[in-house]
């Protein structure tokens, strides 16, 4: 019946047009704190979720999770190291690939590429290239007909189309290990990849026959690379792997070349969680203010209360009430905020970009050149609970210093 009574009081307190303009202001001020607090929390995290599954449905699906490389020379015998390689139980598929530096070459413009050479029916059980690629193209990916697929970023740089030509500059080196002119390969851009990042500004694809033919591999490959189960255990995957093959490799991981984007990533939400405890946190001290100046302004209800014979703690729950009234609000208003501004991040951010003439994000500098946003329910319900949390906790003193009021000095206005 008490906690009824302290809620109702509570209640009418906080709706209440309050007498002291001042305290009306600060507890609007510490509503407004509580919400934008939330919101902006919430936005962040959601960024991060974006970025998180734009690496892994984008990049990580894209480059090889594992490579085996000869150290001292090409591969001969790759099928027995697919086999070996798809033997262990974390391994999903495995597949052959060249690899080398050229220079693509179209007019004046000049643009250095990652070449990888491949075999699209093997390619797609280890990686997902084909879904940025037009389905033709990838179907039609076939050797001997000097075919290439170019970057959307390199196709940008060299200002090449679908159906142009440019020509590969692919270096050479003699059996005396001395350079020498490079090879020059016309060949036709019959596709785009496009993953809107910065993969799209380095790489080029050739079936991989073509590729060996231009480095004069004949039937050896430069690795083979795989897919494994759990993306995040790739590197000891690899490690294990490495130690069952004959040929002796050089061992990667995606985590060598992206690994520092995860990492990043994860410092990032680290200290949002820790901004989240520090912004509400100084947001909620706003509510021991209020609930100061509300006693005051309260003292001669509360001791009218207290000669009626209202405890202590009665007039404790009801000024924890009414603090609880402002986190709460604020919460539900920051969190509704918060959930709408975060799923239409992406739009907002290319509006912004649109409207200012300024691209936020680079595709050849960043894995993604935009804004990825999203919402998790965990994150919501974290960030709102911890601000009805701090609230809570903030209207203690207050709650304690209206429950040591006397009736009697108040009352006679000593």
């Amino acid at each position: 019946m008490l906690g009824g009574l302290s809620l109702f009081i509570g209640g009418r307190f906080s709706r209440a047009k309050q007498r002291n303009k001042m305290v009306s202001f600060i507890s609007l001020s510490s509503t407004i704190g509580i919400a934008v607090g939330v919101a902006v929390i919430i936005i962040g995290l959601s960024a991060m979720n974006g970025f998180e599954r734009e690496l892994k449905n984008r990049v990580l699906s894209v480059i090889p999770h594992g490579e085996f490389e000869g150290v001292r020379a090409p591969i001969q015998d790759w099928p027995l190291m697919v086999k070996q390689a798809k033997s262990d139980p974390s391994v999903i598929a495995a597949a052959p690939y060249v690899r080398f530096t050229a220079l693509a070459e179209r007019g004046k413009q000049l643009k250095a590429l990652e070449v990888r050479g491949v075999a699209p029916k093997q390619e797609d059980k280890v990686s997902d290239l084909s879904r940025f690629i037009s389905a033709d193209v990838w179907q039609n990916f076939q050797p001997n007909q000097q075919q290439i697929i170019i970057g959307k970023g390199v196709a940008d740089k060299l200002n090449v189309k679908v159906g142009n030509y440019i020509t590969l500059m692919i270096p050479q080196v003699n059996k005396a290990n001395k350079v020498e002119a490079p090879k020059r390969v016309r060949v036709k851009v019959v596709g785009l990849l496009t993953l809107n990042g910065q993969i799209d500004h380095n790489i080029a694809l050739l079936p991989i026959s073509d590729a060996q033919q231009y480095t004069d591999l004949g039937d050896k490959v430069t690795g083979v690379s795989i897919k494994v189960d759990d993306v995040f255990m790739a590197t000891d995957v690899v490690r294990r792997v490495g130690k069952q093959l004959n040929e002796i490799v050089y061992l990667r991981s995606w985590k060598q070349k992206f690994g520092y984007l995860y990492r990043d990533i994860e410092m990032v939400r680290t200290i949002m969680y820790l901004v989240m405890v520090l912004v509400i946190g100084v947001a909620s001290f706003n509510i021991v203010s209020t609930l100061m100046m509300a006693v005051k302004d309260r003292a001669a209800e509360i001791a009218i209360l207290r000669t009626m014979g209202a405890t202590d703690g009665l007039v404790k729950r009801i000024f924890v009430w009414q603090g609880v009234f402002s986190g709460v609000l604020g919460s539900i208003v920051g969190s509704v905020l918060g959930v709408v501004l975060a799923m239409n991040l992406t739009q907002i951010v290319k509006l912004i970009e649109g409207i200012i003439g300024h691209h936020f994000l680079s595709g050849d500098i960043y894995f993604v050149d935009f804004l990825p946003s999203q919402v998790a329910l965990a994150d919501v319900v974290l960030v709102s609970g911890t601000a009805i949390i701090l609230s809570l906790v903030a209207t203690w003193y207050p709650a304690k210093r209206a429950s040591k009021l006397n009736p009697a000095i108040v009352l006679s206005g000593k």
